[in-house]
């Protein structure tokens, strides 16, 4: 038996190359989805099945008795297609097989429009996650294939909700199709209509900065009343955790989120706990003024505020609000192996969080940091001490 794996570009036979379709004259055997064997004339083999998981695939073709068969994907195989979990099981069954390449709609879609498309973000919502902010925080534009309960107006509402209503977008529907369209607008307003199913979501990238070492300057944050974490506990507590792009991160007792945006430049997805009205309002402005789209507030306090966030790779405590205990058995139950760091100045604090983490089976350090400034007096320079605080974290194994 012999299989190729072939690509109907965007679902029509007029958009097929001369090899997809000489190969589907010479095809005893048809596999693919329904609404791709709907597009086949019907001068091809009637026998056809449809189908899209891998393995109901495979079993069917072992079923066939089949010498030349062709197993359909709308695109191209290449990209975010079943192609990628059949492969291997033909492969291990030494199974011959060949992929002819389609027109993905990302290329259709480009070439509508008349842009280059090679710096594009390529991502796929169709029928799984997404994680849209980190995608639009490249420094180029972002084009999501959609599908399922995640439709462009689905993301475009994660857009607006992360400060980015006002980022331009546009959507392709049907693309190829005679009902083909495709319309401009902001993710603000896209977030709100209703799309086809078979579209596309183009975002323009995000307005980012520079990117840069941990420790950031104090100055730069809004601070108000509300206390925050200095410039050099930033900088050793994200060289504790380590923090990777694919990270994702949570910050407890947030403040006024100079740790959080420091995560949110580093890692995929922060997200930021937080009671207090005075700093909610300005953890928002300093996603804003910082351009950490990638951070996610959530109002309340912890633990009862961390039910239902993803589990986290790596997670700051800055506050606990004297539920430190419950916070750090709740992370432990989200993720057993997170990284964990807690900012203290108390001894009482310093003495829960050791306990608490050691009985939880982690690896536990201790550092103290003092850190003096520098201020005018007059002709000379003194030094000015601040508060010393420690940090403890924990991981394990």
């Amino acid at each position: 038996m012999r299989v190729t794996l072939v690509g109907l570009g965007c679902g029509r036979m007029d958009t097929v190359t001369a090899e997809v379709r000489e190969a589907l004259t010479l095809a005893d055997y048809v596999v693919g989805a329904a609404r791709l064997l709907e597009q086949l004339p019907e001068t091809l083999t009637p026998r056809r099945k449809a189908a899209v998981k891998p393995g109901e695939i495979l079993s069917l073709l072992l079923d066939s008795n089949c010498e030349n068969a062709c197993v359909l994907y709308s695109g191209d195989p290449g990209f975010y297609s079943g192609a990628r979990g059949l492969l291997p099981l033909l492969e291990e069954r030494n199974i011959q097989v060949q992929v002819f390449p389609g027109v993905s709609s990302v290329q259709y879609l480009a070439a509508r429009l008349g842009r280059p498309w090679q710096k594009w973000v390529l991502r796929s919502a169709h029928g799984v996650d997404c994680a849209v902010l980190p995608a639009v925080c490249q420094g180029t534009p972002a084009c999501f294939l959609t599908g399922g309960t995640l439709g462009p107006a689905a993301l475009c509402r994660r857009l607006a909700e992360a400060g980015l209503g006002a980022l331009p977008v546009t959507v392709g529907e049907n693309l190829s199709y005679p009902d083909e369209r495709i319309t401009h607008g902001t993710a603000a307003e896209f977030s709100l209509r209703s799309f086809a199913p078979l579209s596309l979501l183009l975002a323009e990238a995000a307005p980012i900065l520079p990117r840069r070492a941990p420790g950031i300057p104090d100055g730069e944050f809004l601070r108000g009343g509300v206390p925050m974490t200095k410039r050099e506990i930033r900088a050793a507590a994200l060289g504790y955790l380590a923090v990777g792009p694919e990270d994702v991160c949570w910050d407890i007792g947030a403040g006024t989120g100079g740790v959080s945006v420091e995560l949110a430049l580093q890692s995929q997805e922060v997200w930021a706990v937080e009671r207090e009205p005075e700093a909610l309002e300005l953890l928002r402005a300093n996603r804003e003024r910082f351009c950490a789209w990638n951070l996610r507030l959530i109002e309340g306090a912890a633990p009862e505020a961390l039910s239902g966030l993803p589990a986290p790779d790596a997670v700051f405590i800055g506050g606990s609000g004297g539920a430190l205990s419950p916070i750090l058995e709740t992370v432990h139950r989200a993720n057993p192996h997170a990284r964990i760091c807690v900012s203290a100045i108390a001894l009482e604090t310093l003495h829960t969080a050791l306990s608490r983490l050691s009985a939880l089976d982690y690896e536990t350090e201790v550092a103290q940091i003092a850190v003096s400034r520098s201020r005018p007096a007059g002709d000379l320079h003194l030094l000015a001490a601040q508060n010393p605080v420690f940090l403890i974290t924990g991981v394990r194994p």
